[in-house]
């Protein structure tokens, strides 16, 4: 790490600048009064970016820093103020604005609007508009950079965003232009796609040019230092949930390995700062080299939570089913959190609703239980009620759309060559993502009730009811036995089958039905914050868990299992036909950092991971951590505000986590390897 980058990561974890932001909400009502949707989120664009000041940190050299800590609105005809976020957890084609430039998208506009005779003019009006209006706050700041900002940002801005890039910089500066404009536009959780396969021409060219490398890495990394700078404003549950996610290699069809020596670059940088944006998604397959694992896995031994794996054996094959194009499947990359979408070229609700397994599991026991002579007759109301609160999610929200952003619909393809926003469906996949929450507690339900009840006659049936009627109170012996039985993630097929079950027919139930929007639904296994919000609203379950508390994260073990080892816990997460599933949502499994304690260490953990690729398994995290030192940081967060953990789709600081949250990653198992 050179001396300049340093110098700004010392600036960013001072946080002074957040300080220095004007207060005060933008009032656009008048601005926007009688206009359409487009035309309304067009104008209110640009008067966010009119009264945005520009401004440069010290020994900041890409500058698009926010002056205001708020975002524009307006008063609706009943007298409230409303801040309409708009469309996000997708990731815009920025490969085409930098081979275009700005410049040469407007050009296009103008184009199709000439060709579109005027049937749709209302898009290409605001569209232009927003365009107009973004390049006009660049020559603001190109003019203020000319006496204010290092004299590199100023020649760069005199080429960009007007013209495309012609160097690695002027890219990433091109990038950050993108990223502030788009998230002053209300757009959230962008990630930034294929970095190291769209930004590669640019490293390489600059490389035969004669820039040294080590330049070119000082670049890389102050750029990286760069995402982080105002990610305390952008929207999310907690800070670090922004989307700001990478993804890294790739096969492509003809299994060409895509990885390359920016990827490498990448990781190594990440590593170097410590920070949590970007984060790093790695693509694999049954084939990639134990060297990759090695270095991925050294990331993870630094406690950042990522890299997180994707699994092309099974992502691409699963997309491809789904319908989409092989081209673009063999393309994917995550849309924030681990939600597998199509850079540029999808405007995909990822997360528009989710199936709750325990909170089906324990509806169908409390009207069926008493009345089922068998175990296998159970398992097919409950059966009945996963595809019946399926078909409740695709009834609820068929034709459901983002909020008009014409400047975001700029830079998806599909929108406009068709003259359609993102909200008119205008992108080329427009399909609906549902999460699979708290799998784990509703399988070790199940299985639970199969053997007190059917198999062991432990229990009788009112006996069961009643107690998680009551909470397990004045039932402790009775919840003790129930923690007892078969879990998810410790190889037991007599949880895991349960499992397969309840997924095969959560996928027949929700996989390529019509959404409403010329797409269709897919079925995933995350749970996002769900497993904390759905489960507050549950009862207790046959699996011991208590009315309230809450489920596993994703697709991994409940917080009520004991998993006897990494081993048996992803051999019990590989059991499934994960193509069906490709809405995304990983296994998490949290590694004591003893496990890193030496190079033999490091070498346990890739072997483990590539184990999981190879048996099939789909998406993976991991988190290296103590529980001392945990339970610590949430006594005494002053002495632990670097401490990184990922937390579900995301990583973040743990000391800046809610309670509920610290509370969760604290329970979560430790595995020694």
């Amino acid at each position: 790490m050179t001396e300049h980058t340093k110098q700004l990561l010392a600036y960013l974890k001072k946080a002074e600048y957040r300080r220095e932001r004007t207060p005060g909400m933008i009032d656009v009502t008048d601005e926007i009064r009688g206009k359409s949707d487009l035309l309304r989120d067009a104008l209110r664009f640009r008067v966010m970016l009119e009264n945005e000041t520009p401004k440069i940190f010290p020994y900041d050299n890409f500058g698009f820093r926010r002056s205001r800590g708020d975002f524009a609105y307006y008063t609706d005809e009943n007298g409230s103020r409303s801040v309409q976020w708009s469309a996000g957890n997708l990731t815009p084609d920025y490969p085409k604005a930098l081979a275009l430039g700005m410049d040469g998208l407007r050009a296009e506009l103008l184009s199709k609007r000439e060709a579109d005779g005027g049937a749709h003019a209302d898009f290409y009006t605001a569209a232009l508009e927003t365009v107009d209006a973004a390049l006009d706050y660049a020559d603001r700041y190109r003019e203020f950079a000319k006496n204010h900002a290092p004299d590199v940002l100023y020649r760069a801005l005199c080429r960009v965003p007007h013209g495309p890039p012609e160097s690695f910089y002027e890219a990433c500066v091109f990038l950050q232009f993108m990223i502030f404009t788009l998230r002053c536009n209300r757009n959230t959780h962008l990630g930034l796609g294929r970095f190291d396969q769209y930004m590669l021409p640019f490293w390489r060219s600059d490389l035969e040019k004669g820039v040294p490398e080590e330049t070119l890495f000082e670049t890389l990394e102050e750029f990286f230092v760069s995402l982080n700078f105002d990610a305390d404003i952008y929207q999310g549950m907690q800070l670090g949930d922004n989307g700001q996610s990478l993804m890294l290699g790739g096969y492509d069809l003809n299994g060409q390995d895509r990885y390359n020596e920016l990827s490498v670059a990448v990781m190594n940088a990440s590593l170097e700062l410590r920070l949590i944006d970007p984060k790093i998604n790695l693509r694999v397959n049954s084939k990639t080299p134990a060297e990759r694992f090695l270095l991925a896995t050294r990331m993870t031994k630094q406690g950042l939570g990522f890299p997180q794996y994707a699994n092309d054996d099974v992502v691409v094959p699963g997309l491809i089913r789904l319908g989409y194009a092989p081209e673009d499947a063999a393309d994917y990359t995550v849309a924030a959190c681990w939600e597998f979408s199509i850079p540029g070229k999808g405007a995909e609700i990822v997360n528009i609703d989710q199936m709750v397994f325990p909170k089906v599991v324990r509806r169908e026991l409390f009207a069926h239980l008493e009345a089922c002579d068998s175990f296998d007759r159970l398992l097919e109301y409950v059966k009945l009620g996963v595809a019946f609160d399926a078909g409740e999610i695709v009834g609820k929200h068929s034709g459901h759309h983002y909020p008009a952003s014409p400047w975001l619909s700029v830079f998806i393809e599909g929108c406009v060559q068709t003259g359609k926003d993102v909200s008119a469906y205008g992108a080329k996949y427009n399909n609906f993502g549902a999460h699979g929450v708290g799998i784990a507690n509703a399988a070790d339900s199940l299985a639970a009730v199969r053997e007190v009840i059917y198999d062991k006659k432990e229990c009788t049936k009112t006996e069961l009811l009643r107690a998680l009627e009551k909470n397990f109170e004045g039932y402790g012996e009775l919840r003790n036995r129930l923690l007892s039985c078969p879990k998810m993630g410790s190889d037991d097929d007599r949880a895991d089958e349960i499992a397969r079950v309840l997924l095969e027919t959560y996928a027949d139930a929700l996989n390529g039905k019509p959404n409403g929007a010329g797409g269709i639904f897919r079925a995933g296994t995350g749970s996002a914050h769900e497993y904390y919000y759905s489960a507050r609203n549950v009862g207790a379950t046959p699996d011991g868990r208590k009315a309230g508390e809450m489920y596993g994260s994703g697709f991994s073990p409940s917080l009520t299992g004991r998993p006897t080892g990494p081993l048996s816990c992803i051999r019990s997460f590989t059991k499934y036909d994960m193509t069906r599933l490709v809405n995304g949502g990983p296994l998490s499994m949290e590694l004591h950092d003893s496990v890193f304690r030496d190079e033999e260490g490091v070498e346990k953990v890739a072997q483990l991971v590539m184990a999981f690729i190879r048996l099939g398994g789909h998406q993976l995290q991991l988190n290296s951590v103590n529980r001392d030192v945990l339970l610590d940081a949430r006594e005494h967060p002053e002495a632990h505000r670097d401490l990184i953990v990922r937390v579900w789709g995301w990583s973040g600081y743990f000391t800046e986590l809610d309670p509920q949250y610290q509370a969760h990653i604290i329970r979560r198992t430790e595995f020694l390897v």
